[in-house]
């Protein structure tokens, strides 16, 4: 194996192929096997279920992204006014020990 350079594309390799595995066996159609009639509407039910609750978990992941993402900015927007605010502190402090030194009037 002279195109593996690390030991995580063997594993990475098997669980890609499992995951391809189970995708194209979750669209077999068996309604073509009589004597599985209502394994069929079982299996039909169980798919849209999944497929319901997979959109929730996508939809549910999403809104966890987006909020982390504006409460960064919300955080990035206050330390920036903190900053600022100490800044304008520090100027303000140097008139006042201007004033105290008589250094200017």
């Amino acid at each position: 194996m002279k195109g593996v350079s690390n030991g995580r594309s063997i594993p990475f390799l098997l669980f890609f192929l499992s995951f391809f595995h189970q995708f194209i066996t979750g669209f077999s159609d068996d309604s073509l096997n009589p004597r599985n009639g209502t394994k069929v509407d079982s299996h039909a039910a169980s798919s849209s279920n999944t497929g319901s609750i997979v959109l929730i978990v996508c939809v549910a992941l999403v809104a966890v992204v987006l909020l982390s993402f504006f409460l960064f900015k919300f955080w990035q927007k206050k330390k920036r006014e903190e900053q600022y605010a100490r800044l304008l502190k520090l100027f303000e402090e140097d008139d006042e020990l201007e004033l105290e030194l008589g250094l200017r009037d």
